[in-house]
């Protein structure tokens, strides 16, 4: 019963083939990826999130996120505006903090919430010294070259009025 299954199914490609159906498909002609390295269970997750453009950080357990999270603080609060929206950053992240701390799951890390008094210190000193940086360049800059008027010479026989 096989023999005669798999004969209808190679008469339906080949009538398939003479239709030009298979005729310019993606990826024809091309390797297959990763044919010549070994077996990884993984692979179609490695494939969704490079396809995806996705973060690897999302595989992570949770008290991994929150403690990578922890200690890119300070470039994450950098480009902030104002104090307030520094300590609502670090607020949120200390919601998530406790709520992972109350029902603990994942591997056993040390996760503690942010001060955010600290955070705010350290914040306003990197936005002091940015300041500062930013006062050198502007003072050892060549001063710009001021800009030439225009004289406007009015004829006497031309009146205006």
């Amino acid at each position: 019963m096989t023999i005669g299954w798999e004969a209808a199914v190679e008469a339906q490609i080949r009538a398939a083939q003479e239709r030009g159906e298979f005729d310019n498909l993606p990826g024809a002609g091309k390797p297959i990826p990763g044919r010549g390295l070994p077996y990884d269970e993984s692979w179609w997750i490695k494939s969704f999130l490079e396809r995806e453009a996705l973060p690897s950080d999302l595989l992570l357990p949770t008290p991994l996120q929150l403690r990578r999270r922890v200690e890119q603080l300070p470039d994450e609060v950098r480009d902030l505006p104002t104090e307030e929206s520094v300590r609502a950053f670090v607020a949120d992240l200390n919601a998530q903090i406790v709520a992972w701390l109350r029902t603990p799951t994942g591997p056993r890390v040390v996760v503690r919430p942010v001060n955010a008094d600290d955070t705010v210190r350290r914040w306003r000193a990197d936005r002091e010294r940015t300041a500062t940086e930013r006062a050198a360049e502007v003072a050892a800059a060549p001063p710009a070259a001021a800009p030439t008027t225009r004289r406007r010479w009015r004829f006497p026989w031309r009146r205006r009025g």
